[in-house]
């Protein structure tokens, strides 16, 4: 390395980031280190071809904390991307930042955009993270959303849901399961600030109005996607609404809600509709508590989303807002995938 910093007439420490694809070094300085290493034979044709090439991006992945299955199994599926990532792929980091905080989201956003070329995270549709997507991508950083959304025109492309259709999904088939007895509905959600959530429960609210009159809806619940709140919120709803006929969670920790129906001794009398299969609602699917659950595949959310962001990174990709929605599947207890 001291042989090829002289001869290309630069510092070691230059080569070493031109050899490991390390940000901060010009596009001719590359060239002429790859030179150096060429003409002495410390590198070979394949590996200046390789190293000529545009580095891979380094990309964040910013992920609330907490409880939910969902979005821990988002969690541990980009720690196995960042320790299983090719030589030639996306440098791939995951951090988790306080839930339902839009300050804390907007704050790592603009921290991450300091060392990260994109960023993918969970949206919540707050003017503080809008201000921080506009600034991130004015400074040439390139940002994606999962599962949640933000407004139109931030310049942010997404990968997730169509959450409306997926809320009319979810009206549809607790309509036709609850039959013509009808009775109330409830909904539960992790909250309103996730655009995920106000649209899943927007669709849900519309479809209920236009087919099935038979059924009332008593209200939303905000559970932040706790197990013991979902539990507490599900069981006074129970107390309160002796006819409740169905129960829709719009976010995650389905098993909290779960427990409440089984205590009460009313699981196969409340149909009971939810999102995200994990192990906690592959049991109350097994068990009947469940009646069918949403499903956007984890691994498809996030290949897409990183595929995106490198792409877009290398110049290959189109702008923000051209991504179409990621197939939404239904599960049912007969219908459950092999583990």
């Amino acid at each position: 390395m001291d042989d090829v910093a002289a001869a290309a007439g630069v510092s070691t420490a230059t080569v070493d980031r031109v050899l490991n694809r390390r940000k901060g070094v010009r596009q001719r300085t590359v060239e002429r280190v790859l030179a150096a290493a060429s003409a002495l034979g410390y590198l070979g044709v394949e590996d200046c071809e390789r190293l000529a090439r545009p580095r891979p991006p380094n990309v964040a992945f910013l992920l609330p904390m907490g409880r939910n299955p969902y979005l821990r199994l988002l969690g541990e599926k980009l720690r196995d991307l960042a320790a299983s990532r090719l030589r030639d792929g996306a440098r791939v980091r995951c951090f988790f930042i306080d839930s339902f905080d839009a300050g804390a989201l907007a704050a790592a956003i603009q921290h991450h955009a300091a060392w990260a070329d994109g960023l993918g995270f969970l949206a919540i549709d707050h003017p503080l993270v809008r201000e921080a997507v506009a600034a991130v991508t004015a400074a040439g950083k390139h940002v994606a959303t999962i599962v949640s959304d933000l407004s139109p025109g931030t310049g942010a492309a997404h990968f997730g849901l169509d959450n409306r259709a997926a809320g009319r999904t979810a009206a549809y088939l607790l309509g036709r399961f609850c039959g013509p007895a009808g009775g109330s509905v409830a909904l539960v959600a992790g909250s309103r600030i996730y655009r995920a959530h106000s649209e899943r429960e927007t669709g849900f609210l519309a479809l209920i109005e236009e087919r099935f009159p038979n059924l009332r809806v008593v209200g939303m619940v905000e559970g932040h996607d706790e197990r013991d709140r979902n539990h507490r919120l599900t069981a006074a709803l129970l107390d309160r609404h002796p006819d409740l006929a169905g129960i829709y969670n719009v976010g995650g920790s389905s098993d909290g809600i779960g427990r409440a129906l089984r205590e009460a001794r009313r699981g196969d009398r409340v149909v009971f509709i939810g999102h995200g299969l994990t192990a906690d609602t592959r049991r109350l699917l097994t068990d009947g508590t469940m009646d069918a659950v949403i499903n956007s595949d984890p691994d498809a959310v996030l290949a897409a989303a990183l595929d995106w962001l490198t792409r877009r990174h290398l110049g290959e990709a189109p702008a923000a807002g051209t991504a179409p929605p990621i197939t939404m599947d239904i599960i049912v207890r007969e219908s459950l995938p092999a583990v």
